[in-house]
């Protein structure tokens, strides 16, 4: 610890009027710090006490009784004064044997005044030395804060705090982010640090002379914590207060880090965003990507959209874990990976650094990848969806990746078959279904062409619809349609004349045939996103 005056009782022995003084008990105690004197002759004093008082006395109030002299010495030791002097000729000739070991065994310092001493000289001196020693523990604190609020303005990091009362102080420093590991200042060895760290989780259930700490709160939230640690002496007053000085630059330090850190981040969002929206030129882009680090070998990208529905609490934590297997398992297929998260969507935009040839494989291979992964398949209460945009050769077209992307993601949660297309270019028809129903009403188009099959199915349970997709999908093969029902041949027959009864004979001809599976396809589109009134009308 670095050298700050505190004055002790070994101090107060080598001052003047102190030259034929004598400590007769309690020698162990003579570094107990004197922060205050007191002339006392009384013999009760319990109530008159803070601790740390040197106690002046002639005895005058229990010359003649062991007792009180005893039970006095008790209060002291009991209030943790720093000691006791008499005067000894003038009202005792003697300290008795009990109060000397009762001051032994308690190590509290016991002094004799072999001649008369001024007692009022005696406080004045002591006073002043203790005045003068405030006062410069007031100066020094001063100091330190203010040099403290100075190094603020262009500390960088908080570990450059830990530093600073490291240097005031030259105590053990121990600072801990909430579920974080302890860090040191300065570093020690882990067999050092374990037996430091099993000390201060001790402290918190019984208080230590030689740990003090300070919580660091943000938004009413305990954010950190700091600790001194003193190996060889009681951590002080002066420690304390630069402790609390310390925590409390600590606190603005994080918090505005944590303002910095949200504002880049808010800044970063808006601008990827705007990225999405078309709103940069291709030389704000490449600004951007080399400032990022982020190095292409091509202008080929798409936008991938993925979204983690989950039924769970912890869905932010499965969003993080989330992006880092994406990043991860795209850069080991060739892209540079920058995603944009809002909610539970994560936009990512995949700008590729191989050949062009095999870019929806990649993709493609990368999608299975995740699916496959152990995060994926531990989801069971998660759905996760990925939608892929459009390619494109210029990496300031990105936003028709995007808008792609998002009408994948659209049509993707419509779609009740089966088969899931992560990639807008494999949507075909879906896309024109899309379309189509932004300005015209769908449902009364299908209803032209399916409502007699649906209404017969409702009515007579005839599971008309689904021999009409089957046959239609097997090219209207019996055998395999059939097969693919589970189905003898002589019901297929029967349900197939219900069919011409119902859609006409020319049902299965070229032009009608089409326009029976795209109204099939319709179909399923609006049952998706409307299953009630589809049902209604159809």
């Amino acid at each position: 610890m670095k050298e700050h005056f505190q004055l002790t009782v070994a101090d107060v022995f080598k001052r003047k009027h102190f030259e034929h003084a004598k400590v007769i008990a309690g020698e162990g105690g003579i570094h107990r710090i004197v922060k205050w004197v007191h002339v006392v002759e009384v013999t009760s004093i319990r109530n008159l006490l803070n601790g740390n008082e040197l106690i002046l006395s002639t005895g005058v109030a229990w010359k003649d009784h062991l007792g009180l002299f005893v039970s006095l010495v008790k209060e002291l030791i009991e209030n943790k004064a720093a000691g006791l002097c008499i005067e000894i000729g003038t009202y005792i000739s003697e300290i008795p044997s009990e109060v000397i070991k009762l001051a032994e065994e308690h190590q509290f310092p016991i002094i004799v005044f072999q001649q008369e001493v001024p007692f009022v000289e005696i406080t004045q001196d002591l006073h002043s030395t203790i005045i003068n020693q405030q006062y410069q523990k007031i100066s020094d604190l001063e100091n330190y804060s203010q040099s403290l609020n100075k190094r603020l303005l262009t500390i960088e990091t908080y570990e450059d705090i830990l530093q600073f009362i490291f240097s005031a102080l030259d105590l053990q420093i121990i600072f801990r982010l909430k579920d974080q590991d302890h860090e040191f200042v300065p570093e020690i060895g882990r067999n050092e640090q374990i037996s430091i760290i099993n000390k201060l989780e001790k402290s918190k259930k019984q208080p230590c002379e030689w740990i003090a700490s300070s919580p660091i709160f943000l938004f009413g939230q305990e954010y950190a914590e700091l600790y001194i640690y003193s190996e060889d002496i009681p951590v002080s007053e002066y420690d304390l207060l630069i402790l609390d000085r310390t925590a409390t630059a600590l606190a603005q330090h994080l918090l505005r880090d944590l303002y910095v850190e949200e504002k880049k981040r808010v800044e970063e969002f808006e601008w990827l965003h705007g990225w999405l929206e078309g709103e940069h030129s291709l030389e704000d882009i490449q600004e951007y990507l080399i400032e990022n680090g982020i190095k292409t070998k091509t202008n080929d990208a798409t936008v991938l959209i993925t979204k983690l529905i989950s039924f769970k609490d912890k869905l932010s934590q499965d969003v993080t874990y989330l992006k880092l297997l994406f990043r991860s398992v795209f850069e080991q297929n060739g892209f540079a990976v920058i995603f944009v998260e809002k909610r539970n969507e994560i936009t990512f935009i995949l700008l590729n650094n191989r050949p062009k040839k095999n870019l929806k494989e990649r993709i493609k291979r990368a999608i299975d990848s995740i699916q496959e992964s152990e995060f994926i398949k531990k989801q069971s209460s998660a759905k996760l969806i990925i939608a892929a945009g459009k390619f494109i050769q210029a990496f300031d077209d990105i936003h028709k990746s995007y808008q792609t992307a998002k009408e994948t993601l659209r049509i993707q949660q419509k779609m009740t078959n089966k088969q899931i297309y992560h990639f807008y270019e494999d949507l075909h028809l879906y896309r024109l279904i899309s379309q189509m129903s932004k300005h015209t009403d769908l449902q009364e188009l299908a209803s032209e062409y399916l409502h007699p099959v649906i209404q017969y199915d409702q009515k007579y349970n005839g599971k008309l619809l689904e021999t009409l997709k089957a046959y239609l999908e097997c090219n209207g093969s019996k055998q395999e349609t059939s097969n693919k029902l589970f189905i003898v041949r002589q019901t297929l027959y029967h349900r197939l004349q219900k069919l011409e009864n119902l859609l006409g004979e020319d049902f299965m001809e070229h032009e009608k045939r089409v326009a029976i599976e795209f109204m099939l396809l319709v179909y399923d589109y609006l049952a998706a996103s409307q299953p009630k009134k589809i049902n209604q009308v159809l």
